[in-house]
């Protein structure tokens, strides 16, 4: 081939170069700002959506659930609230209103931070207490999720390597309450209360008021003093508590002087987890055979299965419930379980 022939093609290419070059860059340009842009930093938890391919979860449960749900009481709402509760305790607000209005005076943020609302895809990660997540060195994980939920006062000082540190949302109730949140909790901590009797909703209230404290109606004393942070006080809506109960569960009602059977609070996080989020993880789910009453369940502490023989949870029915979800693509384990 001549030199003007050469020359000849490479000019003739310049336009096919040119334009490939300004399809790459257009591409990635607008890759780039369809995350938003340098004003929108890409959510780093982003990868675990996996493309968002969630609706089979949805289909599955069944649950007419709502990514927009409220998750806490507010006052506004409870002033307007056009069907009043005709459940008392733990699965409504009958009974409860006065105890309530005074509570949500106070505690009258019922919102969670924007920064995490405002998410394309929320991320969550519901954590345990349990013995099997002791070793599995999951911290560095959990904390990579948008949303981590803590149970009681489980620690995480000291354990971080297993549980990470991380914490969004705390469900607690005043006999599982520590006396100072501080100490295992970030600054923003959400301090969830689950309110299983009026007596919870008391304790509060006298706590805020600075009230007499009454220690009758618990099965274990709560603190006395609760060192919490008011601002970051939420009352999760009873809903939630009944809708694990009623169509999680599926416990039937209770009749006479039957021992009562309710949800615990880890299973009741799931299912608040799966109203919230788009992505929902556990791990330190999982309790030991019953057989051995003498081994650990959690993975801090010496409380052994013998401590659970008296419990009101049904801990068989809610380890088939965890199953099914599992089995329905809802949930997905961060360790091997059984």
């Amino acid at each position: 081939m001549s030199q003007n022939t050469s020359k000849t093609w490479c000019l003739r290419l310049l336009p096919v170069l040119f334009f490939v070059s300004f399809v790459t860059y257009y591409c990635s340009y607008a890759a780039h700002w369809s995350y938003g842009g340098p004003s929108k930093p890409l959510n780093s938890s982003k990868s675990l959506c996996g493309g968002w391919l969630t609706q089979k979860k949805w289909e599955s449960l069944n649950f007419n659930i709502s990514r927009r749900t409220q998750l806490f009481l507010s006052l506004k709402d409870f002033f307007w609230r056009e069907h009043q509760s005709k459940l008392s305790l733990p699965y409504g607000i009958k009974g409860s209103e006065l105890l309530l209005l005074q509570v949500l005076a106070v505690t009258s943020n019922y919102h969670v931070p924007a920064n995490i609302e405002n998410l394309e895809c929320r991320t969550c990660a519901v954590i345990g207490n349990g013995f099997v997540i002791k070793n599995s060195s999951l911290g560095s994980v959990i904390n990579k999720y948008d949303i981590v939920i803590r149970l009681n006062d489980a620690p995480v000082r000291g354990y971080e390597e297993d549980v990470g540190n991380k914490t969004t949302m705390r469900f607690f109730y005043p006999e599982s309450a520590s006396y100072n949140p501080a100490l295992q909790n970030e600054p923003d901590t959400l301090m969830v209360l689950v309110p299983f009797k009026q007596q919870d909703l008391r304790w509060l209230k006298e706590i805020i008021y600075n009230e007499k404290r009454v220690r009758k109606g618990f099965w274990k004393p709560p603190p006395q003093i609760w060192l919490g942070d008011v601002g970051k006080v939420r009352v999760l809506d009873p809903h939630f508590l009944h809708q694990t109960a009623h169509k999680l569960l599926r416990i039937p009602p209770q009749k006479g002087k039957q021992i009562p059977v309710h949800p615990t609070s880890g299973i009741l996080a799931v299912f608040v987890a799966l109203n919230y989020c788009d992505v929902v993880h556990i791990a330190g789910f999982g309790y030991p055979s019953s057989k051995n009453q003498q081994q650990p369940i959690h993975y801090y502490g010496y409380n052994t299965m013998k401590s659970m023989k008296n419990s009101y949870h049904d801990l068989n029915h809610e380890a088939e419930a965890l199953k099914r979800l599992e089995d329905s693509g809802a949930i997905l384990y961060l360790h091997q379980h059984i």
